[in-house]
C-alpha cells in the first residue's frame, strides 16, 4: 500500500464503527467512512470532545453538526497551502491520502531534466495542480464545475503559485480531451482523478466503469512523444489496483515504461492500522 504518512498537519487519529476521527490543523472532526466496518472501544477523548461531527442518513446524504469550527482555515504539506471548509457531502475540500502520489511525481518531475506539461483532469480543488507545479511543471487543470476551480485558484494564491504557469479550465474533461486531439496539443504526464458518477457543466453524465477506459484510451492521443508518467485515481470500491493497471498496461503498451497499481492509504495513529482510501495506478517511463 502507498501511504501517506508524510503529513504534519492532518492525521487520522482512530476509526470505528463506521467513522473516523481526524485532525485537519488544530480542528477535530468525525466523519463516516464506509471502508471502517469494524468495532474497536472509542477511548481517544476526541470521539467526544470533537469540532463538527458529520452524521450520514439512513436516506442517503446527511448533514453536518457543527461545535466549534470557522467556516474556513488552512492547512499545509510542504509549501503548499490549502483552503478548507465543511461542504455537501462530509467533504473539506481536501483528499490528504493523495499525499502519497504528490510526491512520487512531484520527484519525477523534478528529477526528468526537462520541462514538464502536465494535464490534471477532474481536478477538483487543485491538490495535484499545486503539487505538480510547485514541482516545476507547467499545468493544465480541468475540471466540471466552476466553484471547484475557482476554489483550486485560491488555494494557489494561498500556496504562492499564482504566477506559476498554470491554466485553469471549467469544461468536461472528455470533449476538452477531444478538443485537445483536434488542436495536436500534447502533454508529457496525465493524471485522472475521476468521480464514480458526477455530470458535466452541461449535464453530461459520467458512470467510471462505462467511462472511464474509453476517457484513458483517448488521452493517448494527447501524450508527447517522450511521456513521464499517467497517473489514475479510483475511489469506487468496483475499481481495484489490478484493474487500474490492466488498463494502463494496455492503452501504455506502445511506451517504454513502468506499471504499478496499490491501494493508498492514511496511517491510523492510535493504533498502529492503515485506513485503506481507494486505488492508484501509475505509469512511468524507464
Amino acid at each position: 500500500m502507498w501511504i501517506a504518512k508524510n503529513w504534519k498537519d492532518y492525521q487520522v487519529i482512530d476509526c470505528s464503527q463506521g467513522e473516523k476521527l481526524e485532525r485537519w490543523g488544530k480542528y477535530l472532526l468525525v466523519r463516516p467512512d464506509p471502508q471502517v466496518i469494524w468495532d474497536t472501544p472509542k477511548t481517544e477523548k476526541g470521539w467526544r470532545k470533537h469540532n463538527a461531527h458529520y452524521h450520514r442518513s439512513k436516506k442517503g446524504g446527511g448533514e453536518w453538526e457543527f461545535f466549534d469550527l470557522p467556516e474556513q482555515w488552512t492547512i499545509h504539506y510542504n509549501d503548499l497551502t490549502f483552503n478548507l471548509k465543511p461542504f455537501s457531502f462530509k467533504h473539506t475540500g481536501l483528499f490528504p491520502e493523495q499525499a502519497a502520489n504528490w510526491d512520487w511525481f512531484g520527484d519525477k518531475i523534478r528529477k526528468a531534466g526537462r520541462p514538464i506539461k502536465v494535464l490534471n483532469l477532474f481536478a477538483y480543488t487543485g491538490g495535484a495542480t499545486l503539487a505538480a507545479a510547485a514541482a516545476g511543471a507547467q499545468v493544465t487543470h480541468v475540471d466540471a464545475s466552476k466553484g471547484m476551480v475557482q476554489w483550486a485558484k485560491e488555494n494557489a494564491a494561498s500556496s504562492g503559485l499564482s504566477d506559476k504557469p498554470i491554466r485553469w479550465l471549467v469544461d468536461d474533461c472528455v470533449k476538452f480531451v477531444e478538443r485537445e486531439i483536434r488542436r495536436g496539443n500534447h502533454y508529457d504526464a496525465i493524471i485522472m482523478d475521476p468521480p464514480s458518477y458526477g455530470r458535466g457543466p452541461k449535464g453530461e453524465i459520467w458512470k467510471i466503469e462505462e467511462s472511464v477506459y474509453p476517457l484513458v484510451k483517448l488521452c493517448t492521443q494527447i501524450l508527447s512523444d517522450d511521456p513521464l508518467f499517467f497517473l489514475i485515481n479510483s475511489y469506487t470500491t468496483g475499481l481495484q489496483p489490478a484493474v487500474l493497471a490492466y488498463m494502463l498496461g494496455t492503452v501504455m503498451k506502445k511506451y517504454d515504461g513502468i506499471v504499478t497499481a496499490d491501494e493508498i492509504g492514511l496511517p491510523v495513529s492510535s493504533n498502529g492500522l492503515v485506513l485503506p482510501c481507494g486505488a492508484s495506478g501509475r505509469w512511468e517511463s524507464k
